[in-house]
């Protein structure tokens, strides 16, 4: 399975990856900026998302088209 950022390039495990939108994160009142580094992402079963811990907020799940990798 392949997963690529939103500029195509190839994603694995433990990659760091950049915000390229601001994210409301569900259930919380957390906004994600644009530009928020994001260490050490976790690749899913599906080929669209990846899971991540970001500040305030463990297990989260992003998906790839508003990734970039770092």
């Amino acid at each position: 399975m392949d997963v690529r950022d939103s500029n195509g390039s190839l994603l694995v495990e433990g990659d760091a990856v950049t915000l390229i939108k601001d994210l409301k994160v569900k259930g919380t009142s957390v906004v994600l900026k644009r530009g928020t580094l994001i260490k050490n992402i976790h690749l899913t079963d599906n080929e669209d998302e990846v899971e991540c811990r970001v500040e305030k907020v463990k297990g989260l799940v992003l998906r790839t088209e508003f990734l970039k990798k770092a």
